[in-house]
């Protein structure tokens, strides 16, 4: 399986989107500051991702969500999340 996800910072809130085959891996690599775009942005915390089967498509989503309409579309889907 390979997961795109959006993470948003604590510190700023700004949210950050990226893939991974191994997503608790790589989300303890941005939470130790190993992940150089997102290390001044801790403490992190996932608040979407979804799951692909192979590599192409879930590239292919990041690219897409990483978009003006990407980020309408995250927006959009946790509208409750963003308004409390």
């Amino acid at each position: 399986m390979y997961y795109v996800y959006v993470l948003q910072s604590e510190k700023d809130g700004k949210n950050y989107t990226g893939f991974t085959h191994n997503l608790k891996q790589r989300f303890e690599e941005h939470q130790r500051g190993r992940v150089e775009s997102t290390k001044e942005r801790r403490p992190l915390k996932i608040i979407y991702y979804e799951s692909s089967l192979n590599q192409a498509d879930a590239l292919h989503r990041e690219k897409h969500l990483k978009t003006a309409h990407g980020k309408k579309y995250i927006k959009n889907r946790l509208k409750s999340y963003f308004m409390g």
